[in-house]
């Protein structure tokens, strides 16, 4: 691996894995991410810059991604492990969803559970709608630099994203203890919690 590619790895390869785990579930996305870096290796002579680095990056991420959430022997897999991997990749103290410092052990708990229960709901939800609500929340991606990586219109990212955390809200509201806030963060709900039958 020249110097160039060794730098584009060691920047990005924690991010792309992340992304990965949310789209794929953790079992598929170490294989994935490192198919995703031949691919771009290979391409790195073809690109030309017309877009970022990262915005490039994504859009070979999200490609594969989607061609391995299509594939049939994913969907065979898929249908025999009912429940949604959480990823287990740690980044450091600091809150996946924030970027803060968790300020107690009670406060880690709580946002634990319903990180928890948010990235389950996540996970459920159609792939069109996952990917952009993925590269919203989790990525921190602009509304145009999501309609780059996945070559779609700005005007169908706001919808897609739009009708994502409506979807999610919904299900968050019926499901978990949480509800949803202005400024794109999932907060705990102090009410007592359901009892299931």
């Amino acid at each position: 691996m020249d110097d160039e590619f060794q730098h584009i790895y060691n920047t990005f390869q924690p991010k792309i894995l992340r992304y990965v785990i949310h789209l794929v579930g953790e079992h598929e996305a170490e294989d994935l991410t490192q198919e995703i870096f031949a691919k771009a290796a290979q391409a790195l002579p073809d690109f030309r810059g017309e877009s970022s680095l990262s915005t490039w990056l994504y859009r070979i991420a999200t490609n594969a991604a989607l061609d391995k959430l299509r594939s049939p022997s994913f969907q065979r897999q898929r249908e025999v492990s009912v429940s949604i991997e959480q990823p287990d990749v740690e980044v450091a103290d600091i809150d996946v969803w924030t970027g803060k410092r968790t300020p107690s052990a009670e406060q880690e708990v709580v946002r634990k559970e319903m990180d928890e229960c948010l990235l389950d709901y996540i996970g459920r939800l159609p792939e069109n709608y996952r990917t952009v609500l993925v590269l919203s929340l989790l990525e921190e991606f602009s509304n145009q630099e999501i309609a780059d990586i996945l070559g779609i219109t700005l005007g169908t990212v706001k919808i897609r994203l739009h009708r994502a955390r409506e979807k999610l809200q919904q299900e968050l509201a019926a499901n978990c203890d949480s509800y949803w806030v202005e400024d794109n963060e999932f907060v705990p709900n102090l009410r007592k919690p359901r009892k299931t039958p």
